[in-house]
């Protein structure tokens, strides 16, 4: 049964409303327009809008994209520079390209002007300030005193979403990114052209990053919430080892990044999240991009059905599809990636030497970054299942805090 038309639908509700026009949102607005809904897409900022985040799209996010999206590729990423909080350094060459470097305003806005082309309706510097439902209706308030209503409603506003807490999404991680885009020379800008950084920092579970974008880098650090000043600490000194720390950054700025706790629900009533506000992301890496692309298309899917739902029992049959489709998928990512994630913060030595020296555990991050592979099939194999078992046997460093409450709040 397909959507109805517009000439069906009740006076002034849409289909769907989407809050967020980030790779999430953007991408279940133009499915669900795709399949014949009327699709309002609302974001609080106006587009094209900043983003904090290292702009590297992995393999998994590259074959998310819609087909011939116009997009500028500012490097690729051919050699890995690993390092152990500034020693032990190694660089590794990659079977094939892999992470191609990307400004997340060009890339949202691009993913939102697909939308567009495919008949959603966009409004943005709107944001959601209220939400409610009442039989098979959803309202929304904004803060333009708007009222909408639609049948089903999509959240992807970011991990500080207002949707997600209305569905009571819950975290089981919550970490502190700072990240700065810094302008290089083109000395400096040779010596990263084709080449990322990443290094194992001081504070458990840390990392900090250089992606290459021509004539900018984009750096940062990222680590547990709960010590800014050790993470600012660490940033700085990572910058100036660097070479990264004397010009004056376009932007210097930082977010929290969100992993959803197992079980958490991904629906209420006819109200969806996906992407960063349903906590997807990957726990070691705390890549989000090919998380919210795939959740944002099952969720524009899963809308379709809501809309054409024949009653609330159908309705609510459809938000548990939904949860199941998004778990089937990317929880099981998710719970190997928080394996690996204890792995590395009991022990990122062991981790480091692994990558560096043992090429079968650096082929198979190779495979995973071009996606060949998924963490859950690098998480399977013998080596990765002994080093796992070996990690519950290791102390761990100062603990990290993981949140009971909704959104980690």
């Amino acid at each position: 049964m397909p959507p109805p038309s517009a000439s069906t639908r009740a006076p002034g509700i849409w289909d769907v409303i989407v809050v967020g026009a980030g790779p999430a949102g953007a991408t279940a607005a133009r499915v669900a327009t795709e399949n014949g809904c009327e699709t309002l897409l609302l974001e609080r900022a106006a587009i094209p809008r900043y983003k904090t985040c290292g702009g590297g799209l992995i393999g998994a996010s590259l074959a998310a994209l819609p087909p011939g999206l116009p997009l500028n590729i500012y490097d690729t990423a051919r050699q890995f520079t690993f390092s152990l909080n500034g020693r032990r350094q190694r660089t590794l060459t990659s079977g094939s390209p892999t992470i191609s470097m990307v400004y997340r305003s060009e890339l949202d806005a691009a993913l939102t002007e697909a939308a567009t082309a495919a008949g959603t309706e966009v409004r943005d510097s709107i944001a959601l300030t209220t939400l409610e439902q009442q039989g098979g209706t959803v309202t929304v308030r904004t803060n333009r005193g708007d009222t909408l209503r639609a049948r089903a409603v999509i959240g992807a506003d970011g991990s500080a979403s207002r949707v997600a807490r209305y569905v009571g999404v819950e975290c089981a991680q919550v970490d502190l990114a700072l990240e700065a885009e810094v302008p290089v020379d083109e000395r400096t800008a040779d010596r990263w052209r084709g080449r990322l950084l990443m290094e194992w920092g001081p504070l458990p579970g840390s990392f900090g990053w250089v992606f290459p974008k021509g004539d900018v880098c984009t750096a940062g650090v990222v680590a547990a919430r709960g010590n800014p000043a050790a993470l600012r600490a660490y940033k700085d000194d990572f910058l100036k080892r660097h070479g990264l720390l004397g010009p004056r950054p376009f932007h210097d700025t930082g977010h929290l990044t969100r992993c959803r706790r197992p079980g958490s629900p991904l629906a209420r009533g006819r109200v969806l999240v996906a992407g960063d506000a349903a906590a997807l992301v990957d726990h070691w890496s705390r890549e989000g991009i090919s998380y919210a692309l795939c959740s944002g298309n099952l969720a524009g899917h899963a809308a379709v059905r809501l809309v054409t739902a024949a009653d609330e029992a159908e309705a609510d049959s459809t938000a548990d599809d939904y949860g199941r489709q998004v778990d089937d998928v990317l929880g099981v990512e998710m719970r190997a990636s928080g394996t690996l994630m204890n792995l590395f913060a009991r022990n990122p030595g062991l981790v480091h030497t692994a990558l560096t020296r043992l090429p079968p555990a650096w082929h198979r991050l190779d495979a995973y970054v071009s996606g060949r592979t998924s963490v859950a099939g690098i998480m399977t194999t013998p080596l990765a299942r002994t080093a796992a078992a070996l990690a519950t046997r290791l102390p761990l460093g100062p603990a990290r805090t993981p949140s009971d409450s909704p959104l980690g709040s």
